[in-house]
């Protein structure tokens, strides 16, 4: 592993240390890679997946075949945002599993803010 993916999970270990997700207020944590992001609710009192959706979705893979930029992320955000909606979620708390919070975190973030996610 590269340095800057052990610092990564040390920052992540750090943080997930202080956030619990329940199922009144379930935790969404993010997966970055090159190409594609990941996103998945977790409820951690059951340690279940409530609601995971990918870049790699059909409807998204679409309108962008590499996800790997900062309007892919935008949209990715806006779709999600809209699904968790659907099945019921409004709070969250937002892990973005030790990633700096900028580029395509944090134009995930807004976007599901605007989409009417609060956290």
């Amino acid at each position: 592993m590269r340095k800057s993916e052990v610092s990564r999970l040390k920052r992540h270990r750090r943080l997930k240390l202080k956030m619990y997700g329940t199922g009144e207020k379930p935790r969404l944590v993010v997966h970055r890679s090159l190409k594609h992001l990941c996103a998945q609710v977790l409820d951690d009192s059951r340690r279940a997946t409530l609601f995971s959706l990918s870049t790699l979705d059909k409807e998204i893979r679409q309108k962008f075949p590499n996800a790997g930029n900062l309007k892919a992320a935008q949209y990715f955000g806006e779709v999600f945002a809209k699904k968790a909606k659907e099945k019921g979620f409004a709070k969250i708390i937002f892990d973005r599993a030790g990633y700096l919070y900028h580029g395509r975190i944090r134009v995930f973030a807004e976007a599901l803010r605007k989409g009417g996610l609060e956290f």
